[in-house]
């Protein structure tokens, strides 16, 4: 029997991470957070699918598609978690848990970071911990499931 799908999604300028603000994101890089949250899902029985897009419509199509591929979703929205109505809607559509997840903590920044049109849907948020904040992601993915089997 396949492991449960946990899909992991970026958005815009994400791939930059450790190239821009190291000061703001840290250092280490999307790859490597992808790995770590992988190696961290796959200790609990599950797989991760990872995706980085910097195109709204993309990620709108990989919520939807994850309605019957995956069993919940990490999301860092990047700037579209500020602006995004079509994400907005299509995680309202999504029947699944998901994680909000941001590195840095939004309210120590601008006030435009402060509100999320995902956070009203998620099951949790996770700000401000860096790339911790993903394989804690995880963990309460793996609960939020095991609670609802």
């Amino acid at each position: 029997m396949p492991k449960p799908t946990i899909l992991m999604l970026s958005g815009p300028n994400l791939n930059l991470l450790g190239e821009r603000e190291a000061h703001i994101y840290g250092s280490t890089k999307l790859a490597d957070i992808e790995q770590s949250t992988r190696n961290h899902a796959e200790k609990l029985g599950f797989a991760l699918e990872a995706k980085q897009s910097n195109i709204e419509g993309e990620l709108v199509t990989w919520v939807q598609e994850a309605r019957k591929s995956a069993a919940g979703v990490i999301v860092n929205a990047g700037a579209y978690t500020h602006t995004s109505i079509a994400l907005h809607d299509a995680f309202k559509a999504l029947g699944k848990p998901f994680i909000e997840v941001h590195l840095s903590n939004l309210y120590a920044r601008e006030d435009f970071r402060h509100h999320s049109y995902l956070a009203p849907l998620a099951s949790g948020v996770i700000i401000g911990l860096g790339a911790l904040g993903y394989e804690l992601a995880v963990d309460a993915l793996a609960k939020l499931m095991k609670k609802a089997a």
